[in-house]
């Protein structure tokens, strides 16, 4: 404690940032499944809207059972209502559900032109640099974040390794052109995991964060969906009988639940880069173990997607991110 009452503002453990850093790399790897999977049903159903309407649909309902059920969530949902109230919890925070839905959105609408892995440029270039303002602009659970070199370069680092990851496919004007869509979603995904991440700190369960996430997604999906039949017509391909093209949605409950745990311990931007880097790899190994249309895996991919993970590693040895803490009260006269 200084002279002035304030305490020293403490930094979060290493070995949690580590931990956390691992957790996010894997759950990018599930993205780009993911991804992969929301695109197929996307062509099935010749509609991206009705894809994402289907993969957040069957997640919420999963949620809708799961987190009642549970006393940590029941208290959640509590928490979360009288965060509400009392106005620790802003309404707003509790948005960010529609940038997951526009990112689900995408993945329907363009993978199965542009494949995963320029897809996965595309989310990397916007989320990169996003993540950055966010920290900085203190959005997040841990409060406003300097922009240090370490993370500076790691976020640099990051987007070169993709940009050599796909760069054969970078002089395609139409795929530059349909990217921009999954770029825009990849500037939302930072702000969805800090508001995500309040939400988990003002109710204390990861499940009730990701069932509002959930909730608002879907019903912007369900009234983008109606539009969307309203000016097109319903769609014009039959729901598949394969079970596996139906979770998705339950991939991103894993996806948001633990993005919501980990980022008060990792910050924003390291969350993000974890996530990329596991995202590049899951998306090169689908691209060359099931290979579709759109896939053209190279030498410079593989060297890419190694590159990715050389800039998580710069990004997570700086400084850790610090615990916001208030300053205390002045004492009484």
């Amino acid at each position: 404690m200084t002279a002035t009452g304030t305490a020293a503002t403490p930094t979060l453990p290493t070995t949690r940032r580590i931990a956390g850093t691992g957790l996010a790399t894997a759950s990018g790897v599930a993205v780009a499944v993911q991804s992969r999977i929301n695109g197929e049903l996307g062509v099935r159903l010749a509609d991206g809207i009705a894809a994402a309407v289907v993969s957040f649909g069957v997640g919420l309902l999963v949620l809708l059972v799961l987190v009642p059920a549970s006393p940590g969530g029941r208290r959640g949902l509590a928490a979360l209502r009288a965060a509400l109230r009392d106005g620790s919890l802003r309404p707003w925070q509790c948005l960010g559900g529609v940038c997951g839905a526009f990112l689900v959105a995408t993945q329907g609408l363009t993978i199965g032109a542009l494949g995963v892995a320029v897809f996965t440029v595309a989310v990397v270039a916007g989320q990169s640099g996003s993540s950055l303002l966010v920290d900085r602009a203190g959005i997040g659970p841990t409060g406003r974040q300097p922009v240090t070199p370490n993370r500076l370069v790691g976020a640099a680092l990051t987007v070169v390794a993709v940009l050599l990851a796909v760069g054969d496919r970078l002089g395609d004007p139409g795929a530059l052109a349909l990217a921009l869509l999954p770029l825009a979603a990849g500037v939302g995904i930072a702000w969805q995991q800090a508001v995500n991440g309040r939400v988990r700190g003002a109710t204390g369960s990861a499940m009730t964060a990701t069932l509002v996430n959930f909730t608002v997604g879907t019903v912007a999906l369900l009234a983008t969906f109606a539009v969307d039949v309203a000016v097109r017509g319903r769609p014009a391909g039959a729901f598949p009988a394969e079970p596996w093209l139906y979770v998705g949605g339950p991939i991103g409950i894993v996806f948001i639940a633990l993005a919501a745990a980990i980022v008060r311990f990792t910050g924003v931007l390291l969350l993000g880069l974890a996530t990329i880097a596991g995202q590049v790899v899951g998306a090169v190994l689908l691209d060359l173990l099931l290979p579709t249309a759109a896939s053209h895996p190279t030498p410079t991919t593989l060297l890419g997607a190694a590159l990715t993970l050389v800039a998580v590693l710069v990004a997570a040895l700086g400084p850790p991110p610090r615990l916001v803490r208030r300053a205390a009260p002045p004492p009484s006269p």
